[in-house]
């Protein structure tokens, strides 16, 4: 099994876990053959709208057994960042939910709700019913010179009803009014999952993630293995165009992929990349083409020989055109999802 390679699997939770209120379908019972597999397991997230507690009882909800030291939230992240900086006791405009206060309540700091009460910080958060007036107060505190950290900068979320703006968009409003750019505690910088493996205390971790920007790229920033997921956010569009410590170790319909064979694209000739039975090459128009057309349960194989050989000659600086293709086997994804 790909997760023979690994001693702990960190996972982001939107997207990969659940979306919104209902689990992704098997992530459940993946979850309990990987504890049975005795594998250690940690939750990584950018939301910072929720306590580690509500999210413990979300997963366990769905069957999931954890604790909260398994939870690590981009608002523990954050947190920390103001407490190495201000020490204990310092003031702080919290622009978030509750998650936001439970973690400065934890470190240590004093939560404020207005500009005029003089923070030497403010800390931003996603919630979903963020008004317009906290952002108005961040923006007139961080002109007052009081330092910005924003949990994360997901310009989206994945819920059931599909993509929804996320605290990047809210961020954005802040510093559409502001000079300065925020400290970013969350995926894809370290301070989130640096937490996460030292409480884990994992030596051979994997991460797995449905977004290439912020999971996949963040497990890039600490040079760990990483498994993007589809069943969230990004597809075959966002990973044929990912460049660097963006491009994923391995590829999986879902997080029980971590229970199967690994994934193994093999060079099979000159531009040319192969995964099971379906090879992926160049024609004449340098347009990216399959061997053939993959059966439902080929759709993965045929995904990974594409990125591996667009990849190849992206590095190369090779004029290859994938867009017809991604969109082709996205709109398979969808309709066998």
């Amino acid at each position: 099994m790909l997760i023979d390679r690994y001693d702990s699997a960190l996972f982001d939770l939107d997207g990969v876990i659940y979306l919104g209120p209902q689990p992704v379908p098997g992530a459940a019972e993946a979850l309990d053959r990987l504890h049975d597999h005795g594998v250690r397991i940690g939750y990584v997230t950018n939301n910072a709208a929720r306590t580690p507690a509500a999210v413990v009882d979300q997963l366990r909800g769905f069957g999931i057994a954890c604790e909260e030291s398994d939870v690590v939230t981009s608002a523990q992240a954050g947190a920390r960042e103001l407490l190495d900086r201000f020490g204990p006791g310092a003031r702080v405009l919290a622009v978030g939910g509750d998650g936001l206060q439970t973690a400065l309540d934890e470190a240590g700091l004093v939560r404020v709700d207005s500009a005029d009460d003089h923070p030497v910080a403010v800390i931003q958060g996603y919630h979903p019913d963020l008004s317009w007036q906290a952002i108005t107060e961040a923006a007139l505190a961080i002109r007052q010179g009081a330092f910005w950290v924003a949990t994360n900068t997901d310009p989206t979320r994945p819920t059931e009803r599909g993509l929804v703006p996320g605290n990047g968009a809210a961020v954005a409003a802040v510093r559409a009014a502001v000079e300065v750019d925020p400290v970013v505690a969350g995926k894809p910088y370290r301070p989130l999952m640096e937490e996460t493996v030292r409480r884990l205390k994992a030596d051979r971790p994997i991460f797995v993630g449905d977004r290439i920007d912020t999971d996949i790229a963040g497990a890039g920033n600490l040079d760990i293995d990483s498994l993007l997921v589809l069943t969230g956010s990004h597809g075959p569009v966002q990973l044929f165009s990912a460049m660097g410590i963006e491009r994923p170790t391995h590829l999986g319909a879902s997080v029980a992929d971590l229970l199967l064979a690994e994934r193994v694209a093999e060079q099979t000739g000159e531009d040319k990349v192969a995964v099971g039975d379906i090879e992926a090459s160049i024609d004449r128009q340098q347009q990216l083409r399959l061997s053939r057309e993959p059966a439902d349960d080929e759709l993965l194989d045929a995904i990974w020989a594409a990125a591996k050989l667009l990849w190849q000659c992206a590095d190369a600086d090779l004029p290859v055109s994938g867009l017809e293709l991604a969109g082709r086997l996205s709109n398979r994804l969808d309709s066998h999802h």
